[in-house]
């Protein structure tokens, strides 16, 4: 069962390295973040979700992530969140703003 890893300025680099991961991004005050994370959370908790993908959320507005910041450029981009990336081995591949269970699903199935 894979479960969504809350990561942080000591964590995220490790977790973008892994060979196939789903970065969710968002912030403490936003009610659609809330949202997604909780049908995320559910998602993962099924028999559906796929157990050789790491699910990482990062939370922009957390203090001491300048280095993610630094070595994601894009992320100065995102205007709408929650905003979700996938990363191959470390490279970001695909990115799309808002939560849906079946549009991660049909994003993830071409790199499973």
């Amino acid at each position: 069962m894979a479960e969504l890893e809350i990561l942080d300025r000591s964590t995220w680099e490790e977790c973008l390295s892994a060979p196939l991961v789903v970065l969710m991004l968002g912030k403490t005050d936003c009610a659609a973040c809330a949202k997604w994370t909780e049908d995320l959370s559910g998602y993962l908790a099924g028999a559906d979700a796929p157990s050789n993908v790491r699910f990482g959320k990062l939370l922009l507005d957390t203090p001491g992530l300048g280095r993610f910041k630094i070595a994601q450029p894009w992320v100065a981009e995102v205007d709408v969140l929650p905003f979700n990336a996938i990363f191959v081995n470390g490279e970001r591949v695909k990115e799309w703003a808002g939560g849906n269970i079946d549009r991660l699903v049909n994003r993830l199935n071409r790199y499973l």
